[in-house]
């Protein structure tokens, strides 16, 4: 998981209900004396839709067991994002390894304008409104973690005065 995601983590509760998304699945052979040995990983976003998300990784020797890691590993994962009237409080991008991923608000009626792993992410996040571009490398094990990097680099307001401790006034006006 991220550094910046352990003040943010969220206990899972039972009347949490997440919805899981599959990002990808990808066959890895490994080289040995005896031959070839195929196995696979899943990566796999969890979300309730309402700002809460998580990211994991499964790895196994056949598909149906690597998605069931995948999607326990997301689960233990939960991290809590804002989002403000359905979409994000501010711009932000981010990097992770290859990827990098830009973030923007948008209006009410625009939608998730997104690339396949950074739409899985932003939808699970319960994010309806907002542009989204990705640079660089298209890795989507990167993608999904530089997404979630800057989700949860995103303050809200009352985060910020909280943090300056001052008023939520002094915040808008100055």
């Amino acid at each position: 998981m991220l550094k910046s995601a352990k003040d943010k983590k969220v206990k899972i509760s039972s009347d949490i209900e997440l919805k899981d998304r599959l990002v990808g699945i990808q066959r890895v052979v490994k080289v040995t004396k005896g031959g070839r040995a195929f196995g696979f990983s899943a990566i796999v976003v969890v979300g309730d839709e309402k700002s809460i998300v998580g990211i994991g990784l499964g790895k196994s020797k056949d598909v149906s067991t690597a998605i069931a890691k995948a999607i326990d590993s997301a689960k233990k994962n939960l991290v809590k994002i804002p989002v403000l009237k359905g979409t994000i409080p501010h711009e932000q991008s981010s990097k992770f390894g290859g990827s990098q991923v830009f973030i923007k608000p948008a209006s009410n009626g625009t939608g998730v304008k997104a690339g396949g792993a950074m739409r899985a992410v932003l939808e699970s996040a319960g994010v309806k409104d907002v542009l989204a571009k990705s640079k660089g490398s298209s890795n989507p094990h990167n993608l999904v973690k530089a997404t979630l990097k800057a989700l949860l680099e995103l303050r809200d307001a009352r985060t910020v005065a909280m943090q300056r401790g001052v008023t939520m006034d002094k915040v808008f006006n100055g």
